[in-house]
């Protein structure tokens, strides 16, 4: 069976919904990957991005996948070999920088949510036609930020983002209070330092305040 775009959009804006922040992991120590998100979720962060970005990412998507109430997504999907070894390493959702037809159509046969990126409205409005109408708006920062984001959600009311790249708790309210998005992907929720020194307590405490950002927004 194959997922429509409109379906798959649908569960991405679900898990986008769970909480203000999407830690965007880059991991590549596996013995790290449970109690790592096992802080995260236990700080009220329950949706959680590792990126294909090193060797040990697939297995890291693996032991994550375990720790209960997580919800665990490739991030840098690519290609449909990516979104085929997301699958099968236990993703249940993907994020990818931008969107092609292969991996809109890779995604669709495998039944995975997607989250594809956009940074003009012409990208947004082709995702949108596609049935596609939760987004990923990166790179945020570079891209013009808030105001770039609160200038495209004017004419695309019906498009709701999650904004990445440059994401950090200064600025994540000022995209958290726009009414067209629903979170935001950061990294600093889980810093390499806190991740070397394994220091859980530190990372579910910085979990915790990136939790109550929406209220703050």
């Amino acid at each position: 069976m194959t997922l429509s775009p409109t379906e798959i959009s649908a569960r991405t804006r679900a898990l986008c919904a769970l909480a203000p922040i999407v830690p965007v992991l880059v991991v590549d120590d596996v013995s790290v990957a449970q109690p790592l998100a096992q802080a995260l979720v236990a700080g009220g962060l329950p949706v959680l991005e590792v990126t294909l970005r090193t060797p040990a990412a697939l297995d890291v998507i693996r032991e994550m996948s375990q720790v209960p109430g997580g919800h665990v997504g490739a991030g840098t999907l690519l290609t449909p070999a990516d979104v085929r070894a997301a699958k099968a390493a236990g993703a249940t959702f993907g994020v990818s920088p931008g969107a092609t037809d292969a991996l809109l159509d890779a995604c669709e046969a495998e039944e995975l949510p997607l989250l594809p990126g956009a940074a003009t409205a012409s990208e947004a409005m082709r995702l949108f036609d596609r049935g596609y109408d939760m987004l990923k708006f990166f790179p945020a920062e570079a891209s013009g930020g808030a105001p770039a984001l609160r200038a495209i959600g004017a004419p695309l009311p019906q498009i709701s983002f999650c904004p990445t790249g440059g994401v950090s708790p200064d600025n994540a309210p000022s995209y958290l209070r726009l009414p067209n998005v629903l979170c935001a992907g950061g990294s600093w929720v889980a810093p390499g330092a806190l991740i070397a020194a394994r220091d859980w307590a530190g990372i579910e405490t910085l979990a915790r305040s990136a939790a109550q950002l929406r209220g703050s927004a």
